[in-house]
């Protein structure tokens, strides 16, 4: 009897039956790690937010009066390229990201010609060493030679502390503007905020 009952406990540990089955079971891979889920949903969120701060910024660059203004000039659209975007954050983020997207709304659009740089934004130039400007006079004449461009698109992302309220919380602050090249006047500029 003894040993009948124990081959059927065993039978039960084996084959997964009863309470035994109970026991031994794993949950499937997809819910077993919620912070990797949660991580995955978080960079989905930014990319969505990068994505969409770059469409705002570029459609509010693109209505500027700089546009009709040298078109009224020269009777030509101007040509445009995205220079450096630093990211002056604490986070080391890419920036390549937000470059991208600003480079495919200028490239896409009917208003300007884009011309693209051959340099990667993050070799393209120095920062100032008060970090008030983005980017020296000397890189934009070496983006106009190397590009041909009318303007370039510059900026720099920056980690900001919600001060209103009190409340100390933080987020991303994008900032661009649009450089003459020949002049180095400034056409534009614009700022956007990505919550962290």
């Amino acid at each position: 009897m003894r040993k009948t009952s124990l081959i059927i406990v065993i039978a039960c540990i084996f084959f997964g039956c009863g309470p035994f089955q109970k026991a031994l079971r794993v949950e499937p891979k997809g819910n077993a790690s919620q912070p990797e889920a949660a991580a995955e949903q978080s960079t989905d969120r930014d990319e969505t937010d990068v994505g969409r701060v770059a469409r705002e910024m570029m459609a509010d660059c693109l209505s500027g009066a700089w546009i009709p203004a040298y078109v009224g000039v020269t009777g030509d659209k101007p040509v445009v390229t995205v220079g450096p975007i630093h990211d002056w954050t604490d986070e080391g983020i890419d920036a390549r990201t937000f470059t991208a997207g600003c480079e495919q709304e200028l490239s896409e659009s009917d208003q300007v010609s884009f011309a693209a740089s051959q340099r990667r934004p993050e070799e393209a130039g120095e920062e100032s060493s008060d970090q008030q400007e983005f980017v020296s006079r000397e890189t934009i004449r070496q983006i106009k030679v190397e590009a041909g461009a009318n303007f370039v698109l510059v900026g720099a992302i920056r980690s900001m502390a919600d001060t209103t309220a009190g409340s100390g919380s933080p987020y991303y602050q994008v900032e661009l503007e649009m450089i003459n090249t020949k002049t180095m006047a400034r056409v534009w500029r614009g700022s956007e905020r990505i919550n962290k």
